[in-house]
């Protein structure tokens, strides 16, 4: 069993794609994997087809229905917020002991490779005291972070990693998705990063259709997991 916890750097930043591309990648070598993202705000069930936990459930070859989305997203909230305040709107509050059992739960229960996909970035807040980086440390999995190719991507990947480092969680590999409105070249983005990094694995994914074919930068990760 191996799971991975990925993070990114933001919101909007491409974890659901990097992720979806993963599970395609594991299933078409023949791997076993499955995927959870307990907690979604700026959810629409209308369009539950496109949302982040529908993109997973498509990538898994499992239908979309209410039932899969719960099942792997029970922490659901409307507005497009931080989860606080998008719980907050609804009269409801995420209980961290009970999404930190939920995520240990599924990571026991999965047979190959589970994905726990984070909400935006990693100091996201998920209550009135506790942020993604307070979940991820509970859990204690290698973390996968995701960041853009936008202008200002090195600095928040850059400051994402000295927190994820303080938690003395391990890194397993940082991803630079080629943003829709990228900064400086996807190719110099890498290099600054990794050149700040190193030794760790910076892998440049460039910008590719939603269910395409597998791209190889996705073997270069899945390796690292």
């Amino acid at each position: 069993m191996t799971a991975i916890f990925v993070t990114g750097t933001g919101t909007g930043i491409g974890k659901t794609f990097v992720t979806a591309a993963l599970i395609r990648y594991l299933r078409a070598e023949g791997r076993a994997v499955d995927a959870i993202k307990p907690v979604i705000s700026g959810f629409d069930s209308a369009a539950a087809g496109t949302s982040d936990p529908g993109v997973l459930l498509g990538a898994l070859g499992r239908p979309i229905t209410m039932a899969e989305i719960e099942r792997i997203s029970p922490w659901r909230f409307a507005a497009p917020l931080s989860p606080d305040l998008a719980a907050a709107r609804e009269g409801r509050a995420i209980d961290f002991n009970d999404l930190t059992a939920f995520s240990r739960r599924a990571a026991m229960a999965v047979r190959g490779t589970l994905f726990i996909e984070g909400v935006g970035g990693a100091m996201v807040p998920l209550d009135q005291s506790r942020t993604v980086l307070d979940w991820m440390t509970a859990l204690r999995l290698p973390v996968l972070l995701v960041g853009g190719s936008y202008l200002g991507t090195i600095s928040h990947t850059l400051s994402a990693l000295h927190v994820i480092a303080q938690r003395n969680l391990d890194i397993a590999a940082v991803v630079v998705s080629e943003s829709e409105v990228p900064g400086a070249s996807l190719d110099d983005t890498v290099a600054t990063i990794a050149r700040f990094v190193d030794p760790l694995e910076v892998i440049a994914v460039p910008r590719l259709p939603p269910d395409g074919a597998p791209h190889p930068a996705f073997g270069r990760i899945a390796a690292l997991l």
